[in-house]
């Protein structure tokens, strides 16, 4: 089965103790690939921090973080024949309130803004 859109979360998820996604982004802008699929229908990706808190969404490595997701995207999208704007937050509270949904603007035509 072929993943049909992109979940995101932030780290302080209670669902994620240390697994259930597929990529982890760090502050730094690491991708870490998990060894094993979180679900068959969508590609979780973990973003690194509290988007509960609104200093997190401010900061400038936020902000780099959001890029290397941006790109991330593009690619998984590629891959699996997705459309890169088929991203959802896997609850209300995650990836929290002050994740910068408007900074993660996917276009394929563009490249990604």
């Amino acid at each position: 089965m072929r993943p049909n859109g992109i979940t995101i979360h932030h780290s302080v998820c209670s669902s994620i103790n240390g697994r259930g996604y597929d990529f982890y982004v760090t502050r730094d802008g690491t991708i870490v690939p998990s060894a094993d699929a979180t679900e068959a229908s969508r590609i979780h990706i973990c973003v690194e921090g509290d988007f509960s808190r609104p200093e997190e969404a401010a900061s400038g490595q936020a902000r780099e973080q959001v890029f290397v997701v941006q790109k991330l995207v593009l690619r998984l999208a590629e891959t699996f024949g997705l459309d890169p704007g088929d991203l959802i937050s896997h609850t209300d509270g995650c990836p929290g309130a002050y994740f910068p949904w408007s900074e993660l603007v996917i276009s394929p035509k563009d490249g990604y803004h």
